[in-house]
């Protein structure tokens, strides 16, 4: 089973714009429950021009560079060239939970996130289109043959130690082959990091600023789902309770796990996709230290209080609650759910107490509908 699969019943989508609420919340913002004086353009001039796009601007680089080491590497396919290679894909994952969020307009378009992030990998699938050359990567259908996860299979798994990973891409049969599909992972995973940026930076900037309404299509009210949506599905189920095996029954499903290969970065990239998520409700900016208008100042300038405390900074508060318990994890999840799974499930549960204050209050306080549902209940 693939996460992204996985994860296709938990998300049903709403036809209506009916909000579903389950919270005891003691406030709704201001007293008339009208959240539309405060200017959303500026909130999303903020997101464009000083998260969204340089993000996807650091994430290009990346992507750039991993391009660079794969042809070193296909041209010379030397243990030296092998390392640099392992640690520019490194970089480019990390970078990936920068932008994994954003799963609107182009990215949403090309269905990137489906394409570079779908876990774990189709390994017997891959095996068979290095053997007989024959797959087009551009096929909707092969979302778990492709991307990170791939790379995560082709250069830490699809042999027993380093040596013989070396040897499947120099003197094993299919060598050759093998050389040309890591070639078009990686450059697949570049283009589509070039088309979104270009198309953001060209077209959809002034589109998604403009559209700066209280509708439900409105730039503001797509994005708060896309972010609610990701950190409910993506981040707390995909990289936190399927594999520790909230949906499973009880039943530890270790092998679902970010990174499945390269073992020890699946701790990183969760902490790096949680302060990703808290710097955008934050409105902090991808590469200076400053923030602007968000979530947290649209919250704030509602006066939205939850038990005698301001809403932004309950969320904040559990923010940093989820970091320290997946801080304590160990960096190796796969190890982490086989030695002790009690603190993956505790992990797991800090991240859903955000859930309350994001999904039930804010989206109240903003008066947005919630135009998606996980599935499970929240």
């Amino acid at each position: 089973m693939k996460i992204n699969k996985l994860i296709l019943p938990f998300i049903i989508l709403v036809i209506s714009s009916t909000f579903i609420a389950c919270s005891d919340d003691d406030s709704n913002g201001d007293d008339n429950g009208n959240a539309n004086n405060f200017d959303r353009s500026l909130m999303l001039v903020n997101w464009a021009d000083n998260i969204i796009i340089p993000s996807y601007e650091n994430f290009s680089n990346e992507t750039n560079t991993l391009k660079e080491a794969s042809d070193a590497f296909v041209d010379d396919p030397s243990m030296e060239n092998l390392t640099s290679l392992r640690e520019e894909w490194e970089e480019a994952y990390i970078s990936w939970q920068n932008v994994a969020i954003f799963n609107i307009g182009p990215a949403q378009d090309v269905v990137m996130r489906s394409f570079l992030n779908t876990y774990p990998t189709n390994t017997t699938n891959i095996e068979s289109f290095i053997e007989n050359s024959n797959y087009n990567l551009l096929d909707p259908n092969l979302n778990d043959e492709q991307g990170f996860p791939a790379l995560d299979y082709l250069l830490f798994g699809a042999a027993e130690n380093d040596a013989q990973i070396l040897e499947l891409y120099t003197t094993a049969p299919n060598a050759d082959n093998r050389r040309q599909y890591l070639e078009d992972v990686v450059n697949r995973i570049n283009s589509l990091s070039s088309d979104v940026l270009q198309a953001w930076e060209t077209s959809y900037r002034d589109v998604f600023v403009e559209n700066s309404g209280s509708s439900a299509n409105s730039s503001t009210n797509r994005m708060a789902n896309v972010f609610m949506e990701y950190y409910e599905v993506r981040l707390r189920n995909g990289k936190i309770g399927f594999p520790a095996g909230v949906y499973s029954g009880g039943d530890p499903q270790p092998r679902l796990v970010e990174a499945l290969y390269n073992k020890d970065l699946s701790g990183r990239l969760s902490l790096e996709a949680l302060r990703a998520h808290q710097d955008f409700f934050n409105g902090t900016a991808a590469n200076v230290d400053s923030s602007a208008e968000s979530f947290a100042d649209y919250l704030d300038f509602l006066n939205t209080m939850k038990e005698g405390e301001n809403l932004s900074t309950l969320i904040n508060e559990q923010y940093e609650v989820s970091e320290s318990f997946i801080s304590a994890l160990n960096s190796n999840f796969f190890e982490q759910i086989n030695t002790d799974n009690t603190s993956m499930l505790q992990a797991f549960e800090s991240l859903q107490d955000n859930v309350v204050y994001l999904k039930s209050d804010m989206f109240s306080a903003l008066s947005i509908a919630l135009e998606f549902d996980s599935g499970d209940g929240d």
